[in-house]
């Protein structure tokens, strides 16, 4: 599939191509965006925002202490810890002008796989949210990094408020447990040490400049190299399509989702910086009462989010009552996209929603829904420059219409994962000879590509269920059980069975009355046989990882520990 069937059959709505090589770096669209929008708001948090200006500044700062007091040198690494607030795109950036590695840490990790993740990355820094410091304080002393950086939810506010917040937080909220690390030295004071100025560095487009490490759902944590050439193509073939629907410098998008997950660091810290509009940091949107409340005081025109937020929004009345009609672009990814939860979204805010498709390997975008041209159900068609295939299980190529592991080639995908080269051959199909080849990323997701060009994920190949020899994938069992009108979140899997090999099991979540019969009934009138669950187990929540997506490796290992 290339570029020229999409140009020929959708000349409308196509993208069009990128030049992935029209920037070396990050920081040289970074040093135009921060000029061009100068005065404009980059980012918002807690009522404080953070101007283009500011943000060069402050980056800037803090790139000269990590170079002239922590000696820190060009491709070293430094783990970042933070949430969605101010702090992060500063440090974020401020170690990309100092030539440093970025490796996104999420800050709800434990402290084995933070161990794991300080080790494998080598990281010689850390920036952590004072919240998090306690875990630091127990880990850092088993890895290698010799400076710590501790930061508070409102350090970038003004003095009075800053107090307020971060005092409260402390000793009222009681979320800051007491820490002791020595050395450690406060962002504030960092960046009022940066006072010298920082060496540019001059890095060159296939420099690695984020070490984005995988959720390790399927074993351990591996780190993909994204060098700058893949951030920057996807941020320019993300800027294709969003500017659909979204205009240069005006728009205020919602930002839910963690900035340290690439979905939201593509959007986010490359596009819509890129575009000169302003983001509105939302530090725990699980605290859906406080999110609700926010909304209601902003006017914004974009909204990032996944399956699970939609729903949990939705179903609540002050969500409702929210006034939607500046809402022009809602986007999902992360998680299959339920047409239940679509169509109750666009019919409470008029926006739908535009599903999209993407992994921690391909900087995340592979494929979009264009703005105004969604079909419901698709992950859209691929982003410019972006090829796409399916094949079988012997790496056969496939032809449309037949399910099959979707392949990706493109500017964006990773250039491998970090000290893993067995690893690295083995996400990507092997060449004509058998030997490795490092062009089609294996995705390890079944697809099938349609006649009219739009992709559909049928599922992941190893969450299929086999019964009785035949296929069952889990997303559309799960589409089914949640339409459901009492039904607000579910998950399937397969469960041992000794006449069938395996049976379907779902867990799901209501919020009104419904019966394991009544549930039943209802996927046989829409279900082939083999397909309807045979188990249905209620529970009041799901287990997720911290972006919401839910983990259906860890119920599998529920019921395995069961047979045992």
């Amino acid at each position: 599939m290339n570029e020229q069937f999409f140009q020929e059959r959708y000349p409308e709505k196509y993208p069009g191509t990128i030049d992935a090589d029209k920037y070396n770096s990050v920081i040289e669209l970074f040093d135009g965006f921060v000029s061009t929008y100068a005065d404009r708001p980059a980012f918002s948090c807690l009522g404080q925002e953070l101007t283009y200006a500011e943000l060069n500044e402050y980056s800037a700062r803090f790139a000269s202490f990590l170079q002239n007091e922590l000696k820190l040198q060009p491709g070293d690494r430094m783990a970042i810890q933070l949430p969605n607030v101010l702090q992060y795109p500063v440090v974020t950036f401020g170690a990309m002008r100092a030539g440093v590695v970025v490796v996104n840490t999420n800050p709800l990790y434990t402290e084995r796989e933070m161990e794991h993740q300080f080790n494998d990355s080598g990281a010689k820094a850390l920036v952590v949210l004072a919240n998090m410091a306690s875990k630091a304080e127990k880990v850092v002393p088993k890895t290698g990094i010799q400076h710590v950086i501790v930061t508070e939810v409102a350090d970038f506010h003004p003095f009075l408020k800053r107090t307020l917040i971060n005092s409260v937080l402390k000793y009222v909220k009681k979320q800051v447990p007491a820490f002791n690390i020595p050395g450690a030295i406060k962002l504030r004071d960092a960046i009022a040490a940066g006072g010298k100025p920082y060496t540019p560095v001059k890095a060159e487009a296939n420099d690695v400049a984020v070490l984005q490490y995988t959720g390790g759902t399927t074993g351990v944590a591996k780190g993909a190299m994204l060098t700058h050439r893949n951030l920057i193509a996807n941020m320019m073939q993300c800027h294709g399509l969003f500017k659909m629907a979204l205009k240069e410098g005006v728009e205020t998008v919602i930002a839910p989702l963690p900035l340290y997950h690439i979905y939201a660091f593509t959007v986010h810290c490359m596009v819509l910086l890129e575009t000169g509009n302003c983001s509105l940091l939302v530090p725990n949107p699980r605290d859906i009462d406080g999110f609700v409340s926010l909304l209601k005081k902003n006017t914004f025109s974009g909204f990032v989010g996944l399956n699970t937020l939609f729903v949990a929004m939705c179903n609540r009345d002050d969500f409702k009552a929210l006034d939607f009609s500046g809402l022009k672009l809602t986007i999902s990814g992360g998680m299959a996209l339920t047409s239940g939860a679509a169509k109750q979204w666009k019919e409470i805010t008029g926006c739908e929603i535009a599903e999209g498709y993407g992994m921690t390997e391909t900087s995340p975008v592979v494929s979009f829904n264009p703005p105004g041209y969604v079909k419901l159900g698709t992950i859209g068609m691929p982003v410019a420059g972006t090829l796409c295939k399916t094949v079988d299980a012997d790496g056969n190529d496939l032809p449309f219409g037949e399910p099959g592991e979707l392949c990706v080639k493109g500017p964006q995908v990773m250039k491998g994962y970090w000290k893993r080269e067995a690893a690295t051959d083995e996400s990507f199909l092997p060449g004509a000879d058998g030997q490795p080849a490092r062009e089609w990323l294996r995705t390890g997701d079944i697809a099938v590509i349609q006649d009219d060009g739009y992709m559909r994920i049928v599922d992941r190949k190893k969450d299929m269920i086999i019964v009785s020899g035949f296929n069952v994938y889990p997303n559309e069992v799960e589409d089914v059980v949640a339409s459901h009108p009492a039904v607000t979140e579910v998950a399937a899997i397969g469960v041992p069975d000794l006449k069938s090999s395996e049976a379907v099991k779902v867990f799901v979540v209501a919020t009104g009355e419904v019966s394991e019969d009544e549930l039943r009934a209802w996927c046989k009138e829409r279900l082939t046989a083999y397909k309807v669950p045979r188990h249905i187990e209620f529970r009041s929540e799901l287990p997720k990882t911290n972006v919401g997506k839910i983990l259906r490796r860890e119920l599998r290992d529920e019921e395995l520990a069961k047979q045992k």
